[in-house]
C-alpha cells in the first residue's frame, strides 16, 4: 500500500498445517495436535489497509473475483477458501 503497487495477493486458505496433517493421521492415528489454524479474517484486514479485498468460496466465483481484483486500481487480495481435507489438486487427508 505505501509504494501504491497494483499487486494481486492470493492466500489459499484451507484452515490448517495440511500436510503435516497428513503425517501425523498417516503415522498417529488419532492423535493429531497443533495443525488446526485459527486464522484472522484476511479481507477485512486487507481491506482496513486500504487495499481491495474477497474471499472466493468457491472456483465458479474465482474468474470474475480476478476481473474485479485487476479492475480495482490498487493493492488487491483474494482470499481462496478452499477444503481442508484437499492436500493437493489429487490428494485427500482421507
Amino acid at each position: 500500500m505505501q509504494f501504491d503497487a497494483q499487486v494481486i495477493v492470493i492466500v489459499v486458505n484451507n484452515g490448517m498445517y495440511a500436510t503435516i496433517r497428513m503425517r501425523q493421521e498417516r503415522r498417529f492415528p488419532g492423535r493429531i495436535s497443533g495443525t488446526e489454524l485459527q486464522n484472522p479474517d484476511f479481507v477485512a484486514l486487507a481491506r482496513a489497509f486500504g487495499g481491495y479485498a474477497e474471499c472466493v468460496e468457491s472456483t465458479d466465483e474465482f474468474d470474475d473475483a480476478f476481473e474485479r481484483a485487476m479492475a480495482a486500481g490498487r493493492p488487491a487480495m483474494l482470499e481462496l477458501r478452499v477444503d481442508p481435507r484437499q492436500i493437493t489438486p489429487d490428494r485427500r487427508l482421507s
